[in-house]
Order: structure tokens, then C-alpha cells, then sequence
């Protein structure tokens, strides 16, 4: 099957189009709201230290609640959850703009409303991995398109981080950044409502009964050790974001540093949308603790390479083929998730997945913010990254460890004899 076939035969999946399209319309928020939050929460309290506070909180109180909503999700099904975030999320936002017109404590007012915005977010993301789980279920008779269909999600997520800050440029060329949070409102509201009511929505169940409890899917063989290389992942990304800028700052002083970072981190995201458009037609639906090691072996040391790049030339080239192991790690994670969780605890396990990585970026942000600090500090950073992806091969990859044993005991149920040959062979696993 040629690799646009396959993209094709999962557009027309009963309900995909919906999925696909309004999954990234529905979540363009993701890509909108922090920026316009951080550039009006400056305009409000004069200083960048301040607006970073209340951007935390936003991201902070989104990343402790998610796994509560995702719990909520697999108890009740995750249209109702959808349905009441669709609404609660868009009324955070319009307190946000309500609470920086006060006269008086707008400080604290801000925090508020941005913490009850970012903790009634709706769990788009999620619900989008469980559905296309489901429709790719092995009852479905799409199994073979789960990797594909997960992959396609995936790449076209990076659409989102892309269009969703042209966005608020384009509103800010126009309005002010109260129009853009406006206009993020009203997207999440229509787009979300838009995607629960969808045909590949509806059709999910609901798992009162098995629904996870106390610890939930972190109660799972191999997923906690899933959730360490999603932190270490999670961590990259986040010093990545950092160490690129400062990058640019070094090697564009007479030019536009800023402008050149966004370059740099855009070509990442160009390779990072190849080289998931092509993998997703490589892979089968039974993935393996060991691939999933190769590919982060081979995204750490890409960002190993780039520590030894002396130019932004040089350093975009790099980025740009690195960027292509990006959305191969981040596919087979899902794949993963899938199979080790039962279906009754999906929705609880991605928001886990959603949390701990918006987590550790942060941290990441921070660890890399004190190594470049320090002039001649650059390559040190991209180093750290590479530790960092690097810790996610030495849990993966012992084929005795938690998280093989978990992976093989779920091909083992899930998947017929003919369906284990895959693009990356494992051998150890």
C-alpha cells in the first residue's frame, strides 16, 4: 500500500475528517493562549517576571487537573467531559479579560481566572488518541492503520504550534492580545462542541466499571517507566525551546535573534511533520519496547550532533534533519499507551502522558535558562538534551525491564502471528 493510500484509506475511516480537521482547530488554543496570555498579563502589570507567573499558573493548573478530566473521560465517556470544558474553558478565558479591566487587584485576579482557564481546558487531545485507539481497535479490522492514524494525529498536532501563534500575531496587528485570547474563546467553544458531537466521538464508551481508581493507569505494568522517557522527552523539548534562542542571540548579534530562532525552531518542526508523514506508513500497530529505544537513541543524538555546530547555517540543517526523528518517537509513544492501558483508563493515561510532559518542559526550560546563561554555555545545553532523551533508552531498551515485558505481553494478546513485522525489526525485545 503506497504511503498516500494508507493516509487516505484512514481519512475515510467512518468519523476521521472530523477527527482530523476539528482536532486541530479544536486545540489551535494550545498555540494561541499562552502567548496572548503572557503578552496581555505584560501589558497589565508592566513587567515580563510577573506576566511568566501567571503563564505558569495557566499551564500548571491545565497539567495537575488534566488526569482528573481524563478519569472523568473514561468514567463518563468523553463527550459529556468535552461538552462541559468546551463551555467552563471559553468562561476562564473571558475572566481573564474581565479581571485585567479592574482597577484593583487585577494581580490576583489574573491568577485566578487564569488557573480556573487552564484547569477547565478540554481534554481534546486524549479523547483524540482514545478515539482513534478505538477505531483502530483489533475487533475493528483497522488495526494495520493504528500507527498511521496515530502518526497523522500527531503531525498534524505540530500544525497547531505553528498556526496557532501566526494567529495572534495576526491579531495583534489588528486588535490587541485581549482579541486573540477573544478569539482563542470562541474557537475552543465551536471547534470542541463541534468534534464531541462528531460521528468518531459518539461512538466511544463509557467504562464506569473499570474506570481507573486511586493511582490509576500509573497502577499499570510499564506505564510509570512509559512516563519516565515521556519526561525525558518532554525534558529536551523544553531545553531545546531555550538553547536555540540563545543560540540565535550568539550568532546573530548585527541581525534579528529573535527572528532567526523562530526559523531555526520552525525547520525543527518542518522535519519533525516529514519525517511523521513517512514513518507513519512504515509502521505496524505491534511496537516494541526496543524500537521505541532506537528512535530515542537516535533523536538524543541528533541533538548531541547539534552541540557541535558552530553556525545557524549549520544549525538549521541540523535541526532540520533531526527534527525527523521527532514525530516517529512521539508516534510510537502513543502506540504504546494503547496497548499496555486498558481501555477503560486511556483517556486518564494520555492526560498523564499530556501532564508530565508539559511538566518536565518546564523544567526543562529552567535547567537549560541557568546552563546558557554563562557565555560560550550553548553546546552545553543541547547536551543536556541529549542526556535527557537519552534517559528514555535506558528504560526502554533492557528487554527484562517493566516496560518490554508490558509491550511484549500486549502483542502477544492483541496481535495475530502475521502482524508483527514491522519497518524498525526488534530483535532484543
Amino acid at each position: 500500500m503506497s504511503a498516500l493510500r494508507q493516509y487516505l484509506v484512514v481519512w475515510r475511516i467512518p468519523g476521521a475528517p472530523v477527527l482530523l480537521v476539528g482536532g486541530i482547530v479544536a486545540r489551535l488554543g494550545i498555540g494561541m493562549t499562552p502567548l496572548a496570555l503572557l503578552l496581555l498579563a505584560r501589558d497589565v502589570t508592566g513587567r515580563y517576571a510577573l506576566a511568566g507567573v501567571i503563564g505558569a499558573v495557566y499551564a500548571l493548573a491545565g497539567a495537575a487537573l488534566g488526569p482528573v478530566a481524563g478519569r472523568l473521560a473514561d468514567r463518563l465517556g468523553p463527550v459529556p467531559v468535552l461538552l462541559v470544558t468546551a463551555v467552563a474553558h471559553p468562561i476562564g478565558l473571558v475572566a481573564i479579560l474581565l479581571a485585567a479591566q479592574l482597577d484593583g487587584g487585577r494581580y490576583v485576579a489574573l491568577l485566578v481566572s487564569s488557573a480556573f482557564a487552564g484547569a477547565t481546558y478540554p481534554p481534546t487531545t486524549a479523547a483524540l488518541r482514545g478515539a482513534w485507539n478505538k477505531l483502530t481497535s483489533p475487533g475493528s479490522g483497522r488495526e494495520h492503520l493504528r500507527a498511521t492514524a496515530l502518526a497523522a494525529e500527531t503531525t498534524l498536532f505540530e500544525i497547531v504550534f505553528v498556526v496557532g501563534p501566526a494567529l495572534v500575531a495576526v491579531f495583534l496587528l489588528v486588535a490587541s492580545p485581549s482579541a486573540a485570547i477573544a478569539g482563542a474563546a470562541v474557537v475552543t467553544l465551536v471547534a470542541t462542541t463541534v468534534l464531541a458531537r462528531g460521528q468518531g466521538m459518539r461512538g466511544l464508551a463509557r467504562h464506569p466499571t473499570h474506570a481507573g481508581s486511586g493511582l490509576g493507569p500509573l497502577r499499570v505494568s510499564g506505564f510509570p517507566a512509559l512516563l519516565v522517557c515521556v519526561a525525558g522527552v518532554g525534558a529536551a523539548f523544553g531545553a531545546v525551546a531555550v538553547v536555540v534562542p540563545a543560540h540565535a542571540s550568539v550568532y546573530a548579534p548585527g541581525g534579528d535573534p529573535d527572528a532567526l530562532a523562530g526559523l531555526l525552531l520552525a525547520l525543527w518542526c518542518v522535519g519533525s511533520t516529514v519525517g511523521g508523514l513517512w514513518f507513519g506508513t512504515r509502521l505496524k500497530a505491534a511496537v516494541s519496547a526496543g524500537q521505541f529505544a532506537r528512535l530515542l537513541a537516535i533523536f538524543a543524538g541528533t541533538l548531541a550532533a547539534l552541540a557541535a555546530i558552530p553556525n545557524s547555517y549549520g544549525l538549521g540543517a541540523a535541526l532540520l534533519i533531526g527534527g525527523t526523528a521527532i514525530t516517529p518517537v512521539l508516534t510510537v509513544e502513543n502506540v504504546l499507551v494503547g496497548r499496555i492501558v486498558p481501555a477503560g483508563m486511556l483517556n486518564e493515561a494520555y492526560t498523564w502522558v499530556v501532564t508530565v510532559s508539559v511538566g518536565m518542559s518546564a523544567a526543562g526550560n529552567a535547567i537549560a535558562g541557568v546552563i546558557v546563561d554563562k557565555p560560550g554555555r550553548v553546546p552545553f545545553g543541547f547536551l543536556f538534551a541529549a542526556a535527557a532523551a537519552a534517559v528514555g533508552v535506558l528504560v526502554a531498551a533492557p528487554p527484562a525491564a517493566p516496560l518490554a515485558r508490558a509491550a511484549r505481553a500486549a502483542t502477544a494478546v492483541r496481535t495475530p502471528p502475521d502482524d508483527l513485522a514491522v519497518a524498525l525489526p526488534d530483535k532484543a525485545t
